[in-house]
């Protein structure tokens, strides 16, 4: 049974930083895909950033470029969304997820088999 655990998410003021982490336990795939996704009150669930299995190709929403890079570590089973220059608008709860099965890294959430259960990130004014 895959599990997707996510942590750091929190309160901070407009212009500061947050790393979310997210850590895959139970069944482990030979190479899968991970996105961040976010979901605020009202609204629906839209692509934050990707990144493939051996880290050379990341993707990102136009809202989140050049604030927000993502990361991970295949020994950790880890990936991370360092999130820096924050804004109100930013506030979400944050999912991550995890595909093993395309070929290309998916940027839409339909298209993840896997997820974890939220971390909220709340960004005030």
């Amino acid at each position: 049974q895959v599990q997707l655990v996510e942590s750091g998410g929190g309160l901070v003021q407009a212009g500061g930083s947050l790393r979310l982490s997210c850590a895959l336990t139970g069944r482990t795939f030979r190479n899968y895909a991970m996105g961040w996704f976010r979901q605020a009150p009202g609204k629906e669930r839209e692509f934050v950033a990707a990144i493939s299995w051996g880290g050379s190709n990341t993707y990102y929403a136009d809202s989140v470029k050049g604030r927000f890079t993502i990361s991970r570590d295949n020994a950790k089973k880890t990936a991370y969304l360092q999130m820096n220059s924050l804004k109100p608008e930013d506030t979400a709860v944050y999912y991550c997820a995890a595909d093993p099965r395309s070929k290309i890294v998916p940027t839409t959430p339909e298209t993840y088999d896997y997820w974890g259960q939220g971390t909220q990130v709340t960004v005030s004014s």
